[in-house]
Parts: C-alpha cells; sequence; structure tokens
C-alpha cells in the first residue's frame, strides 16, 4: 500500500465545483495534484460521462502525459500500455501510462486492459484509468485515487470499506445534466448581456446548480435584469439546437459562439430547466466585486444563501 500522509489517509472525501472550461479544469487538475497526490500513489481512477472533463482534468494533473485518445494520438497502435511488460521494451518505458478504457475497448479485450494495468502496476510504473468503474469488477483492486466528475469534482482514497467506483459513478452521472444545464444557461445569458450592451470582461464561477458572473465594476446594459431573464428564458422555449464546433466554438443555432468548453452543453436549449436569474447585482464583501447569479432546476426558487447548503 503506497504511503500517505496522515491528512491524505483521513480524507474520505473531498468535493470540489466541476468548472467548466478547459482552462478551469486543468487548474484544478493541478491543485489536486498538489495537495492530494502522492508520489506513490500507482493506480489513478477517473469516472465520468463523455464530454465531462476527465481527459483536461489528467494534463493539469500530469504535465505532458501523452493521452491515448488525443486526436493526435488515436492513430499511434497498439496501446502503450500493452507493451509496459515486455522485456524488450521494460528498461525504456515510461514511468506513467494513461488508459482511456472506453475508447480503448473497441480496439482490446476488457480482460487484456485489465492484465495490462496489472503487468503495469506490478513493474512500480503508474496508470491513470478513465471509465475506472468499466475496468474495475475484472482489476480486483481499486484505485489509490478515486476521482469522479459530474457538477462536482469527488475526490476519495478507497479502502477496503469503500467506497466503491460504482457509488462515485451513481453520484456523478445523476448531477451531469446540470452541468450541461448550466453551462448552456450560462452562455445564453452572456449571449443575451453582450447583445445589449454588455463589453466588460469578467470572471466565471460556481455555485450549486447555477453559473456566477463576477464584475469589477457594475455593468450598464440596455435593459434590466429582468428582461434579461426573460428573453434568454424565450431562448429557451425557442428549443435552439446547441452544437460543437471547434474545441473553443459552439454553435447557437446558426450563430458561432466562444465557448471554452464547447462538449459541455445541452443538445438544444429546451433541455434547460427552470432558468432564473437574480434581478440585482449582489456585492461580495471581501473583494467589492459585482456578482450576477443564475440557477437551473428546483434551485431556482431557492433563496440565495441557501444554494450551497450542505444536506
Amino acid at each position: 500500500m503506497p504511503y500517505v500522509d496522515q491528512t491524505q489517509k483521513n480524507c474520505f472525501y473531498t468535493v470540489f465545483f466541476a468548472p467548466r472550461g478547459f482552462d478551469r479544469m486543468a487548474g484544478l487538475g493541478m491543485q489536486i495534484a498538489q495537495q492530494y497526490l502522492s508520489p506513490f500513489d500507482k493506480l489513478i481512477g477517473l469516472v465520468g460521462l463523455a464530454g465531462s472533463g476527465k481527459s483536461m482534468m489528467i494534463k493539469g494533473m500530469f504535465p505532458g502525459l501523452e493521452l491515448v485518445n488525443d486526436d493526435d494520438g488515436v492513430n499511434v497502435r497498439p496501446l502503450p500500455l500493452l507493451d509496459a511488460g515486455e522485456e524488450t521494451t521494460r528498461f525504456y518505458s515510461a514511468h506513467t501510462y494513461h488508459v482511456d478504457i472506453h475508447f480503448e475497448a473497441a480496439f482490446t479485450q476488457m480482460h487484456e486492459l485489465a492484465q495490462a494495468i496489472i503487468d503495469a502496476l506490478d513493474l512500480g510504473k503508474r496508470v491513470v484509468v478513465e471509465h475506472f468503474d468499466l475496468i474495475y469488477p475484472l482489476l480486483n483492486r481499486n484505485a489509490h485515487l478515486l476521482i469522479g466528475i459530474g457538477e462536482e469534482v469527488i475526490l476519495s482514497r478507497p479502502t477496503l470499506f469503500g467506497p466503491e467506483p460504482q457509488d462515485i459513478a451513481n453520484i456523478v452521472f445523476k448531477s451531469q445534466p446540470f452541468r450541461r444545464m448550466t453551462h448552456s444557461a450560462e452562455d445564453l445569458c452572456e449571449f443575451v448581456m453582450r447583445k445589449h450592451g454588455l463589453t466588460d470582461t469578467f470572471l466565471h464561477s460556481d455555485v450549486h446548480h447555477g453559473f456566477i458572473f463576477s464584475f469589477l465594476e457594475k455593468p450598464e446594459l440596455a435593459i434590466s435584469l429582468e428582461d434579461v431573464e426573460q428573453e434568454v428564458n424565450r431562448m429557451i422555449a425557442a428549443d435552439i439546437p446547441i452544437s460543437f464546433q471547434d474545441d473553443t466554438h459552439i454553435h447557437i443555432g446558426d450563430e458561432s459562439w466562444l465557448c471554452h468548453g464547447p462538449r459541455m452543453h445541452v443538445r438544444s436549449t429546451g433541455e434547460i430547466k427552470k432558468f432564473s436569474l437574480s434581478k440585482e447585482y449582489l456585492t461580495e464583501p471581501l473583494t467589492g466585486r459585482f456578482l450576477l447569479v443564475g440557477v437551473v432546476g428546483e434551485s431556482a426558487g431557492q433563496k440565495l444563501n441557501d444554494l450551497n447548503k450542505i444536506e
């Protein structure tokens, strides 16, 4: 069992908001690596649906690691992990391997992938496994560090008593639709505000089932925030298609829109449920910044100071 300090050993769950956008997800990956990753962790498991940001999290945690599901690397065959235990390549083999089980299952039998992971671990290699829940039943061992990505990022150090990968999967799979709804509503809100005079740059942040725009100065718009909410809800009612364009853009109907998390969206605006926007800017006491809060789902009816309430 790898050594971990007492603080990490006592860690049951650590929960973060799952940020939207490549830069923010990579930044969270760096933070997790600095604070929670031990040099002796050999098996890192990630759980989450396609587009949830697992690969970007890994890039933040392990800069320079070649991901086998990158568009530039899918033609690299065979999977490097499969050769990790070969006598002819062992001396020159990498220290850390990446494998996307969902992707690799199209090329290699699951039992072969499981055995390759076990062989690499027995050689002292580190293996970072996406869709860890799919391969876990064949491994007979849990991850040293298990990360689930849905609306929140859940980090745990499993023991004999759990949590099991499927426990984490059940949580993050259930919450993922809210993350998609929130991200799409966030872009629609900015779209409407830009249309009506917003020129300022601002920071993005998160709240339970919602988003926060953080401004240095209170924006001057041609319409009220109540009108912004109504116009966004009209776009939602119109069921406008939202589609991937490239790594930094989406299509909202026929409009191209800058987005740094283009895979994390609903397929059309009609999938967004119960969007609500704060009718005035809130002032953050510590920074003096002006905050605009938007929420989706049942949270739309909650008091703002109850949004992050721990149940």
